[in-house]
């Protein structure tokens, strides 16, 4: 089954001269009411696809504003069973990719098989578990085999060439290339290094090279996403959204568009 929804996407975005732009929400933070306003606002406001955190208890790749938020996911009771069962009660009146980021216990403790079934029936088109390493791909990517779910693969900034072939080979949906050595969070710069690593990726990748990790203003979305085919920006748009900040949010989204960029 073609693995193509998403980024056939960002290829769409990209075609029409903008950046594509996907934001990170943490899903359940300010409720799971929250979820599908959030969604919606996001959507309206022009965004290519939708990542979707599910609130975890070792969030090892999460810096402190997504931690934050996952704990006040948590203490609200959010899972990833209800998480998805949200989505499907809106999921007529959303229109773009959503992605599912969640690290592997959640999906083994729901059952690999019913997790993937419904995700497919949530309108999930896309899935990142930053903790599963290139070698246990299969463990998921036979049962994604038959959806339309695209196993996303990340690359870091150390990645040696000869890794950073077999991932790109492994790729779907996009290339999440990590812009920073560390955990996510609000960064004031990026390392020198950072567009040749950006271009190196995009020569040789299959999909779509996204940048994410640390990008919080415009400027970055704008600097960064020049030497990619777009960003996801996360903890300054959960900021953004705790704060009730939904002008930050919308310049955001605004900064990846053709008229603003060029």
């Amino acid at each position: 089954m073609t693995k193509k929804i998403l980024s056939d996407a960002i290829n769409a975005c990209v075609e029409r001269g903008n950046k594509a732009f996907v934001p990170y929400i943490m899903a359940g933070d300010g409720g799971m009411t929250a979820l599908k306003e959030q969604i919606l606002f996001l959507q309206e406001a022009g965004v290519t696809a939708i990542e979707l955190g599910i609130p975890f208890s070792d969030p090892v790749a999460d810096g402190p504003v997504i931690q934050e938020a996952g704990e006040r996911a948590l203490s609200s009771g959010v899972t990833l069973r209800k998480v998805l069962k949200e989505l499907t009660l809106f999921i007529d009146e959303v229109t773009v990719p959503l992605v599912i980021m969640s690290y592997l216990n959640p999906i083994l403790s729901y059952g690999i098989p019913e997790f993937v079934k419904d995700c497919g029936d949530s309108g999930v088109r896309g899935l990142i578990v930053p903790d599963l390493p290139l070698e246990e791909n299969d463990l998921l990517r036979d049962a994604l085999a038959d959806s339309e779910i695209a196993l996303i693969q990340l690359v870091s900034l150390t990645s040696p060439p000869e890794r950073i072939q077999k991932i790109t080979a492994a790729g779907e949906g996009f290339i999440y290339a990590v812009t920073v050595n560390g955990i996510t969070g609000v960064r004031d710069g990026f390392g020198d290094e950072l567009q040749a690593h950006l271009e190196g990726l995009k020569a040789v990748s299959p999909v779509p090279v996204l940048a994410g990790f640390g990008i919080s203003t415009p400027e970055q979305v704008q600097s960064i996403g020049a030497f990619a085919d777009g960003v996801i920006v996360g903890s300054a748009i959960v900021d953004a959204f705790h704060r009730g900040d939904l002008p930050m949010v919308a310049a955001l989204v605004k900064a990846a568009e053709k008229e603003v960029y060029s």
